[in-house]
């Protein structure tokens, strides 16, 4: 119960933070202010391609399996396998086929699968757009992805022409800066109630087993008389 308030209670503190007035700020496209890109699967059956790989290959099994702020990958490909360049590091990433939404910040450079879209900020908004702050706003971003997705035939995707025309505001850096510092550590803390209760939960039973124990101890009457 503590643990969904306090979600909750982020969910909002997090959509009224990034929500902006007409005039109060500059609104871009996603095609404006970033590359994007679509990720794609290496011959499975080049054996070299998925040999001794060290470049990290993410799929959505990453997000759930890891988080939101990403460095390795669950796989990874060998060089050989690339077609092109690297995904820069501090890109972010997207699902945009059936899973729609799901977002994650990688820090480090990278490929994905098919079923992935990255989102580089583009050399013209470097310095005025901070990665973490569209990190946030990328769950705007996803909510929307997921409600405007073409579900013809029942699997969800949305292309890449759609995604370039959503609009995103661009706060002076300062703000931007303001806001991810308080989003951080609202995150930080839901994240430590979700690691850290299961494990107070466990840590007091056993306290609490330890104790019913001791209080269920009696002596023999032998161990008594000796």
């Amino acid at each position: 119960a503590e643990l969904t308030a306090r979600k909750k209670q982020y969910n909002h503190y997090r959509d009224q933070l990034l929500s902006f007035e007409d005039g109060e700020v500059e609104w871009k496209t996603i095609g404006e202010v970033f590359d994007l890109k679509n990720g794609y699967t290496p011959s499975k059956a080049n054996f070299e391609y998925w040999t001794n790989g060290e470049i990290p290959w993410f799929r959505m099994e990453d997000i759930r399996a890891n988080g939101r702020i990403l460095k390795t990958a669950i796989q990874s490909v060998s060089t050989s396998s690339v077609k092109g360049r690297l995904t820069p590091a501090n890109s972010l990433i997207m699902s945009t086929t059936a899973t729609l939404g799901e977002h994650a910040l990688v820090e480090v450079p990278f490929l994905t699968n098919q079923q992935i879209t990255s989102f580089s900020i583009s050399k013209d908004y470097c310095g005025k757009v901070d990665v973490k702050f569209m990190f946030h706003y990328f769950f705007k971003f996803g909510k929307w992805c997921s409600e405007n997705a073409n579900r013809n035939g029942g699997m969800g995707i949305i292309g890449l022409a759609k995604l370039k025309k959503f609009e995103i505001p661009i706060p002076p850096l300062t703000e931007q800066a303001r806001i991810v510092a308080i989003l951080d550590k609202f995150d930080a803390l839901t994240n430590s109630l979700t690691a850290g209760l299961p494990l107070e939960i466990e840590l007091r039973q056993k306290q609490y087993e330890h104790y019913r124990n001791l209080l269920l101890s009696f002596p023999k009457p032998e161990e008594v008389e000796a």
